[in-house]
């Protein structure tokens, strides 16, 4: 369903952007002969198809989702640096603090992905595409401050928080950060 999805937004930008960017000055140029050409016409179907085709999968997932119920959160992996969101860890003793870690990206979805937002925000229900999206940035965010506490041979980041802000349109900024310390054995 997912691919039929992402195939309707290819349609669609496809459709948007000939339609726009080729069909617009091809009228302005030739306005006074009205026979529409072949290729605007399968830019205008592709454009009106693909949002066909996203508005129909958006519908049927979450029909699907709706009658089977929400799945498991995926576990984390094991790391060699452990995150706390508190300041202490229990039964072991802060050795030594070595200072401020942090990660940091931006990510952004594409437009056709977007479009399936846009209709899910009209549909309801959860926007899956700026939930993937964010939970692929604190991943990374995460994995990136985990990184740089490893350089510093940590044995624990305390004190994680996260903090996110939107820089322009779907695009949004996560930082992860903490302090990094040396634990005792």
């Amino acid at each position: 369903m997912k691919i039929i999805r992402h195939i309707g937004s290819l349609a669609f930008v496809l459709g948007l952007f000939t339609a726009v960017f080729v069909g617009m000055p091809w009228y302005v140029m030739v306005a006074d002969d009205p026979v529409v050409p072949w290729w605007l016409r399968i830019a205008v179907f592709c454009l009106l198809g693909g949002i066909l085709v996203v508005l129909l999968t958006v519908a049927l997932e979450q029909r699907k989702i709706k009658t089977s119920g929400e799945g498991a959160l995926p576990t984390g992996s094991d790391r060699t640096v452990l995150l706390l969101n508190s300041t202490a860890l229990p039964g072991r003793e802060i050795t030594e603090i070595l200072g401020l870690v942090q990660g940091h990206t931006v990510f952004a979805i594409w437009l056709g992905k977007d479009l399936s937002a846009i209709v899910r925000l009209i549909l309801g229900g959860e926007l899956t595409e700026y939930t993937e999206m964010m939970g692929r940035a604190r991943t990374v965010a995460t994995n990136r401050m985990i990184a740089q506490a490893a350089e510093m041979e940590a044995g624990a980041i305390i004190n994680v928080r996260y903090m996110t802000t939107s820089v322009v349109g779907s695009a949004a900024e996560l930082l992860a950060y903490g302090t990094a310390v040396k634990l005792s054995e």
